[in-house]
């Protein structure tokens, strides 16, 4: 379910809710909580800020990372961002594809590792756990703070192996959340006592940014020229000031579908079934379905999960080969690991319905007051056909208006634009035809989300 295109923050796993939706929730219950500040990928731009509209959360800015480059420098740019909005804030910092149900104890850690930041320290969250995990690191407490609830950190350890995972919690270590709690101003001071070279990359970056609505563009050429790496390995493994509020608040970072079964509700057989299930003779397994009936019969300790163009079947105790099937896609050119066939666009999404030698169909959705950039294909025409809504049409020197059930054609080669301006969705079915039928063969002339 996840893609490049629209990974697991995006997606709802746990609620109906997305985990980028229900992790600015949680966040707004906190007390004193302001309007959360969003680090994503230029390409998952309006999925985030879509996503916020829908909760009712207005963002106090979308910062847009050029490049990849690890939770350092992305962190270095929300703590500039926030600073300059508001001098004396506590910069809580909190991956948007986390679990937690117990929003009472997570409120509570909260306040501890507030009053750790204003003292100074870089407060992280350490989990209890409930058992021997490798797919975490951990953290060794030391002495206390002074402050109650928080110690200092003796030692970081990395992800361990099976044996060692075990020694580790019978010696009282607590898995490693990313979570953390920390003053701008400390965390940038410490951020240059330890990797100058990061900070100066990301102030240059942030220097020459450029804003477009609510996104902030930091510079890409400075931020390209930035080291990739956490914030564990530049600051916290370092540093003399590091602190951890141990927290038992029921909390997984959903690594795995396997780590999904074990955190959600089960029912009498020890399944947890999403979708349109038949299960008989099956237990302690997890069962999904996106788009259609799916039946299970006889299996134990299985993963089926069902989209609309893959089915994965493991053994729950395999469940992280996934990331080997993901390798193996892209060796082989597939695009099945890039993207659903429904895509998101800023203006709605498109979805594949049928594909073939020199014919794709696709079915449109255009969101109210929203239009498709002025564009022309070299290597294909298209036909356009209104199912529901009105569509403004841009062909060449024509302008037209289309109403449910009439159509227009797109000939190669000619400039077109397809705008929604009603209230409602615009709903389009469209053919293409041609030699070649890529998303790339796209020239754009003119458009209002400023893509190439």
């Amino acid at each position: 379910m996840s893609r490049r295109l629209l990974p697991k923050q995006f997606l709802p796993l746990v609620s109906g809710r997305s985990m980028l939706q229900d992790t600015a929730l949680r966040a707004a219950q906190l007390d004193g909580a302001a309007p959360p500040i969003i680090v994503c990928s230029e390409e998952h731009r309006f999925l985030a800020g879509e996503q916020l509209r829908e909760i009712g959360i207005a963002p106090a800015g979308i910062i847009l990372e050029p490049s990849a480059r690890n939770t350092a420098p992305a962190l270095a740019a929300a703590a500039l961002l926030l600073d300059s909005l508001n001098p004396d804030a506590i910069m809580l910092a909190l991956p948007a594809d986390h679990l937690i149900r117990d929003q009472a104890a997570f409120s509570r850690a909260v306040n501890i590792a507030v009053k750790s930041a204003l003292i100074g320290a870089l407060t992280t969250f350490g989990i209890v756990p409930n058992a021997p995990e490798t797919g975490y690191g951990y953290i060794e407490r030391g002495d206390a703070s002074g402050l109650e609830g928080a110690y200092g950190v003796k030692r970081f350890v990395e992800k361990p192996d099976a044996d060692t995972a075990a020694s580790l919690v019978a010696a009282g270590l607590l898995w490693n959340s990313g979570m953390f709690a920390m003053t701008t101003t400390r965390y940038l001071e410490e951020l240059e006592r330890f990797r100058p070279d990061i900070l100066a990359a990301v102030k240059q970056s942030w220097e020459k940014k450029s804003q477009d609505g609510d996104f902030c563009r930091l510079d890409a050429a400075s931020f390209a020229a930035c080291p990739a790496e956490s914030i564990d390995y530049a600051v916290m493994e370092r540093t003399d000031k590091a602190a951890v509020v141990p927290a038992d608040m029921a909390w997984s970072d959903v690594g795995s579908w396997a780590s999904l079964w074990e955190t959600a509700d089960k029912d009498a057989q020890g399944n947890v079934v999403r979708g349109d299930v038949d299960a008989q003779d099956t237990r302690n397994s997890y069962l999904r379905a996106e788009s259609r009936l799916l039946s299970v019969t006889g299996l134990d300790d299985v993963i089926v999960v069902e989209t609309s163009d893959a089915v994965l079947v493991t053994r729950r105790d395999k469940a992280q080969s996934v990331k080997d099937v993901v390798s193996r896609l892209s060796d082989g050119k597939r695009t099945e690991h890039l993207n659903h066939r429904r895509v998101y666009r800023p203006w709605g999404y498109y979805e594949s319905i049928d594909a073939s030698n020199g014919f794709q169909v696709k079915r449109l959705m255009v969101k109210p007051g929203e239009a498709l950039s002025l564009q022309l294909h070299n290597q294909r025409a298209e036909h356009w056909v209104v199912v529901s809504g009105t569509a403004r049409v841009t062909r060449g020197e024509d302008l037209l208006t289309l109403h449910r059930d009439q159509s227009t054609y797109i000939p190669l080669g000619t400039k077109h634009r397809l705008e929604n301006l009603g209230t409602e969705p615009l709903y389009l079915i469209e053919v293409q035809s041609g030699d070649y039928l890529g998303e790339d063969d796209i020239v754009r002339f003119e458009d209002r989300y400023k893509r190439s």
